[in-house]
């Protein structure tokens, strides 16, 4: 197995942040890098609310956060962006994924982990063209990625056992649960979900039940969050990228087509909870 201590994480997001933390928290040393100066502030205060959620509820200390905060840095400088694995949490496209590891496979050793956090996207077709395939694997977190257990770990056509072995215990170690998928698109759990979010909406299109409606059932019949309101939690945009993503993979197979109402609340800038506005309003 590979020894992994300094860890980078591309992108500040939500997924990011919460990916950058969650390593803090057990003893690497982060780097949390972004082009956007504000979305670096963002990251830093999002990451302090949670830590003192979590001393609150008494899962950690004032000095468990100290050291937590004392082990991430916060850049805009991509040449910081170096270590034995390196996470990225950034857009839902494969040229933008593809650009960025060919940046930093050229700044790291070709020992570095390149591990993407694409939640739909085949981990071979963004390895295509990087330099040593065998080291670029998938490490899927879900929101929020602090608390939520479950990580998808994706072997590409290339990804050597070693780094496979690597990530499922790195996982195992920061208190995940790694489930190991084949590189398909959407992976498990985008592929089945999908349809969660794609069947409500076409309700909604033919006019056959209410947005509150929907909600209501699928919350009574045992799902945490119906699928409007967790539309609204993860983001239209970022749902909608995803959704996209599986209809162009499956070569527009009709049961992938996005919906025309998720495609006007994003052209909108109704993005959900984020934007203060989505299927819901938001105070």
């Amino acid at each position: 197995m590979i020894s992994i201590k300094r860890i980078g994480v591309a992108g500040a997001g939500a997924m990011g942040a919460g990916i950058g933390q969650i390593f803090a928290q057990f003893d690497h040393e982060v780097v949390l890098f972004d082009t956007d100066a504000g979305q670096l502030d963002k990251a830093r205060a999002e990451i302090n609310k949670n830590l003192d959620i979590s001393i609150v509820k008494g899962k950690l200390t004032e000095a468990g956060k100290a050291q937590t905060l004392g082990r991430i840095s916060f850049s805009g400088n991509i040449e910081s962006l170096k270590g034995d694995l390196l996470v990225e949490a950034i857009v839902e496209k494969a040229e933008v994924k593809r650009e960025l590891f060919l940046k930093l496979s050229e700044i790291n050793t070709p020992e570095t982990i390149l591990a993407t956090n694409t939640s739909s996207i085949p981990v071979t077709r963004i390895a295509k063209g990087i330099s040593n395939p065998q080291r670029i694997v998938g490490m899927h977190f879900f929101n929020p990625a602090h608390l939520m257990k479950l990580v998808e770990v994706i072997s590409g056509e290339e990804t050597s056992k070693e780094v496979m072995e690597t990530i499922k215990q790195i996982c195992i170690a920061i208190g995940k649960t790694p489930i190991i998928c084949k590189d398909s698109p959407g992976f498990i759990v985008n592929r089945v979900a999908r349809h969660y979010y794609l069947e409500s909406l076409r309700l909604l299109e033919e006019k056959n039940a209410l947005i509150e409606d929907i909600d209501a059932l699928m919350e009574s019949a045992g799902f945490k969050m119906g699928p409007f309101r967790l539309m609204d939690y993860v983001g239209n945009d970022i749902n909608l990228a995803v959704t996209s993503s599986l209809f162009d993979s499956f070569h527009q197979e009709p049961k992938f087509r996005p919906s025309r109402i998720q495609e006007q609340k994003v052209s909108a800038g109704h993005l959900g909870k984020k934007t203060g506005r989505g299927f819901y309003i938001y105070k």
